[in-house]
């Protein structure tokens, strides 16, 4: 038995969770999100909890097994209380502004680059470098910081770039002349 699948997701207070088939609903404080449980396993609510199953022994059930509990996991924890990112962006000039629902960022290019902020997401800027992005869905959130710092990830050699808050840039040091 899987020890992460076999082990009970315990429902937040304030959050209805339903389940349907192999579709898990559950509604908070954050929001409401939706999950189709992958292949070979279901769930159901037991009490104050979810338990999933899987549908029978072979790898690829096994796998699937753990992956739906924590899909799971996140979902209610989302919906509960909701995930954060923060990136940080330095640079001389570099700067971030949330204009409606577009994200405006000068990174040193010769156009502003202009990223369309997606539905259940909220985006901050404060002091026109920190980017705080909030959101009940944990993979959402994720993609979007990742897709802001690809636009400039953080460069060895000046160090400049758009970075997550804490993340350590192993610096380099420039050509020398002999």
């Amino acid at each position: 038995m899987s020890r992460i699948g076999k082990t009970p997701v315990p429902i937040p207070a304030k959050v209805k969770v339903t389940v349907s088939g192999n579709r898990v609903s559950a509604e908070g404080p954050k929001g409401k999100l939706e999950l189709n449980l992958p292949t070979l396993t279901t769930a159901a609510v037991e009490g104050t909890s979810v338990r999933v199953t899987r549908d029978g022994e072979t790898n690829q059930a096994r796998a699937m097994h753990g992956l739906a509990r924590a899909l799971v996991n996140n979902m209610l924890k989302g919906v509960a209380d909701g995930f954060q990112k923060k990136l940080e962006i330095q640079g001389v000039g570099f700067k971030a502004a949330v204009q409606g629902a577009v994200v405006n960022l000068s990174l040193g290019f010769s156009h502003p680059i202009l990223y369309p902020i997606p539905a259940g997401i909220k985006v901050t800027v404060e002091e026109n470098t920190k980017v705080t992005i909030d959101g009940a869905d944990k993979e959402t959130v994720g993609r979007v910081a990742a897709e802001i710092r690809s636009y400039y990830p953080p460069e060895p050699y000046k160090g400049k770039g758009v970075r997550y808050v804490g993340e350590k840039v192993i610096r380099k040091e420039g050509k020398t002349v002999q």
